[in-house]
């Protein structure tokens, strides 16, 4: 959690927030089926439904209140990793900084699975 002081009080925002967000940034992107989980139990790796994409989403806080993102997706068949990674990159880290006023150190896309 993160904790903004101003004059007029304190601010805490949540990794559920940005977890969220980034779900929503990253899935918004071309190419990009959904999130990804990989279950623990059987080892497959698992498409979430809209509710649940912040478990495809893991947020590492820094002591300078900056943040490090690290999510795993689901693309389709036949895209440009490299172009579709680096889309989300850019995304994620305008979307959140936008929405929060926190700054990005960096984004780590996982491509766990290709569907079709």
């Amino acid at each position: 959690m993160i904790q903004f002081k101003t004059e007029l009080g304190e601010i805490s925002v949540s990794s559920a927030v940005f977890s969220n967000i980034t779900g929503m940034a990253a899935t918004n992107c071309f190419g990009v089926k959904g999130m990804a989980f990989r279950s623990m139990t059987d080892g497959l790796v698992h498409l979430l439904r809209r509710e649940a994409m912040s478990k495809g989403v893991s947020i590492t806080y820094h002591e300078d209140n900056s943040i490090s993102i690290e999510l795993h997706i689901v693309v389709e068949n036949g895209v440009n990793l490299p172009a579709v990674c680096r889309s989300i990159m850019n995304e994620v880290r305008y979307v959140v900084h936008q929405n929060t006023g926190v700054q990005v150190r960096a984004v780590d896309v996982c491509v766990d699975s290709m569907i079709l």
